[in-house]
């Protein structure tokens, strides 16, 4: 994986991520020198769903509150159902997802995760994939689905499930070592 010292990284979630799809980011872009934070709208710490059942919590760096996407290079959207369903009707969440895209910073999203892209009218005309079970709301928001390990547009990344984790991962540092995206359209 590339190097990403000096770079800073946001992961929103609440309580119900998918354990994998926090912890396997926030470990391995650590790992590759980044700064990564979890950003949350409560403080302490969230719990995260493993597979059938409640799993491991996770501690909060930064509460969204106050949380400011010039503060960070990228956002990373974990899944599961119960995270990205409770976001999605989180204001100052949605606002931080917009500011992250009209700034032209990466964000990756992955399973159920693109509910907050559909949600932001992000995923309009975007070549995106997520969870196969909510492929007709990302069609119904304006994505071109396709069901792919990952997908990537202009800054834009997205994947399916846990299984996904190392092509998700190794992609988001590819954009972030590129960059902003400075063609896309805000």
């Amino acid at each position: 994986m590339q190097s990403l010292n000096g770079k800073t990284i946001a992961i929103l979630a609440t309580d119900g991520f998918e354990q994998s799809e926090l912890e396997v980011p926030l470990n391995e872009l650590k790992a590759a020198g980044a700064t990564v934070h979890v950003v949350s709208p409560k403080s302490g710490e969230i719990r995260g769903w493993d597979e059938k059942d409640w799993g491991r919590a996770v501690k909060v760096d930064r509460r969204l509150d106050g949380t400011s996407s010039a503060d960070y290079d990228a956002l990373v959207l974990p899944g599961g159902q119960i995270n990205p369903d409770l976001l999605r009707v989180e204001d100052k969440a949605l606002a931080l997802v917009k500011a992250f895209w009209a700034e032209k910073k990466v964000i990756a999203a992955i399973c159920h995760g693109p509910w907050l892209l559909a949600e932001t009218g992000i995923a309009k005309g975007r070549k995106l994939t997520s969870y196969p079970s909510i492929r007709t709301d990302m069609i119904n928001a304006g994505a071109d689905w396709t069901d792919a390990e990952v997908v990537c547009d202009q800054g834009l990344v997205t994947s399916r499930n846990p299984g996904d984790l190392k092509a998700f991962v190794a992609k988001i540092a590819e954009e972030v070592a590129e960059g902003r995206h400075e063609r896309r359209a805000a």
